[in-house]
């Protein structure tokens, strides 16, 4: 079991794993061995519960499919094992992000004082402005 918060936990059961060969330089080993871990994770077929999946569904993120299977590919490490546990860190962090909920916006009013400081800034700038303008010749 993965615990993402108090509320929601991830059974290990429902992410697929396969073992495929990393990209990138690594010498003559690169070609012998299988280090980097594709996880597969069926968003629909989980033990979420429904509201969890819609926001899951929902949320804009490219590693998320379009038949809702959230996609990870893990090569940062030469250990089969460490590519493992990263790809487990970054299926948490995402599910954990596409289920925060923003807090709700507080509407507030401006304080009186603040008013009247506006108002005084709009009459001090139409004064500047008036004195730009075309002086009158006395002489």
């Amino acid at each position: 079991m993965l615990h993402v918060s108090d509320a929601v936990v991830l059974n290990e059961d429902e992410i697929e794993f396969s073992m495929i060969r990393a990209q990138g330089a690594g010498g003559q080993n690169v070609n012998k061995v299988s280090s980097a871990v594709h996880l597969r994770f069926d968003i629909a077929r989980s033990s979420l519960s429904d509201s969890n999946k819609t926001a899951l569904l929902d949320f804009p993120d490219r590693r998320i499919s379009k038949e809702g299977v959230i996609i990870i590919k893990a090569q940062s490490f030469r250990s089969q094992e460490k590519n493992r546990s990263d790809a487990i860190e970054r299926l948490i962090a995402l599910v954990r992000t596409a289920l925060d909920k923003p807090a709700p916006r507080k509407p507030t009013r401006p304080t009186r004082a603040s008013q009247r400081r506006r108002v005084q800034r709009k009459i001090v700038h139409g004064q500047v402005k008036r004195l730009r303008g075309k002086s009158i010749d006395l002489a």
